[in-house]
């Protein structure tokens, strides 16, 4: 079978996905070690009996819910590269409006220090660092997997102005310490039906889900976040759409 018949019927089998071709063709990219821009250029290609099959199986893991990101082992956010394990939340285009209004609040050319509060793969922390180089950014988690899955990222990225430290939420920062900080906390109520559909199925539960309403990790940040800050400092948090009251 030649690689667009193989998109095609992947695409059917993946019908339920809200992406079903971007997901066949991210993962049969994959398979073949080729950009995206090979499948379209090359689409009367044959592929080998053991090309179909590797497919077949990443196909077949998709369509039972696997997020894509966790079949290729990267997602990409801020257009940067990242490394992701089933262990960390998926980062998602979403949280880089969190980023926007971060730099928003870090004069270009200050040297202001930053701490992102459970920074899983560090998708937040390494954007930050990444478009201010002149200032600090330290990211935080209570995990020592997701720091050094964070530390592997910065590694890669080549950025160098940040710190990574183990901690619960403001535990391991000194008062009166930061200019900004920010953080995508777990903000889904524990019951809600969400968290048994499509990819959240497979995402860490303690990265989603906090206590019943949703809020106990917002509580325990809004109530430590004023012994970190420096006078004019930022908290800037991702939430619910409901919860912004």
């Amino acid at each position: 079978m030649n690689i667009a018949d193989k998109l095609k019927a992947a695409t059917q089998r993946l019908a339920d996905s809200d992406s079903p071709r971007l997901d066949a063709e991210v993962l049969l990219a994959l398979v073949l070690g080729k950009p995206r821009s090979h499948l379209m250029a090359w689409p009367e290609r044959e592929l080998s009996a053991a090309e179909q099959a590797a497919f077949d199986g990443l196909v077949e893991k998709r369509r039972q819910g696997v997020p894509v990101a966790h079949l290729t082992g990267e997602r990409e956010f801020w257009s940067l590269p990242l490394e992701v394990e089933p262990h960390t939340l998926i980062p998602r285009p979403d949280t880089e409006l969190l980023v926007e209004l971060a730099l928003q609040r870090i004069p270009a050319g200050r040297r202001c220090r930053i701490a992102d509060l459970g920074t899983g793969s560090g998708a937040v922390a390494l954007a930050i660092a990444s478009e201010r180089p002149h200032s600090e950014v330290l990211a935080t988690d209570r995990s020592p997997a997701s720091l050094e899955l964070a530390r592997r990222n910065a590694r890669r990225l080549g950025l160098r102005n940040l710190a990574f430290v183990c901690g619960d939420w403001c535990d391991a920062l000194r008062d009166a310490s930061l200019d900004l900080l920010v953080s995508n906390p777990p903000y889904i109520a524990e019951a809600d039906p969400h968290l048994a559909r499509g990819d959240l199925r497979h995402e860490p539960r303690q990265a989603l889900a906090a206590g019943a309403d949703g809020l106990d990790a917002l509580r325990v940040l809004a109530e430590q976040a004023s012994r970190v800050l420096r006078p004019g400092a930022w908290v800037l948090l991702e939430h619910g759409w409901e919860q912004g009251e």
